[in-house]
């Protein structure tokens, strides 16, 4: 790989792992039908919250600093 583009890798592992840390998780609303009788339709809504774990975030800042410096160190 180039230089510029492990550079690249590293910036963007940084700002993922950047926004897990921030926001820890994610919402999901999921829509059913709970009942369907002729033309009438009831649905339900439900929200969940899907939690990121913070040693991804880590993890992925960890990796990013190391990609980018060792893509720096290459040149």
């Amino acid at each position: 790989m180039k230089n510029s583009n492990l550079t690249i890798i590293g910036v963007i592992m940084i700002l993922l792992g950047a926004g897990v840390l921030i926001y820890r998780g994610y919402n999901v609303t999921r829509e059913e039908t709970v009942l369907n009788v002729g033309p009438l339709d009831v649905k339900a809504t439900t929200h969940e919250r899907v939690p990121l774990p913070a040693p991804l975030g880590w993890a992925l800042v960890i990796g990013g600093i190391v990609v980018l410096v060792g893509g720096v160190a290459r040149k």
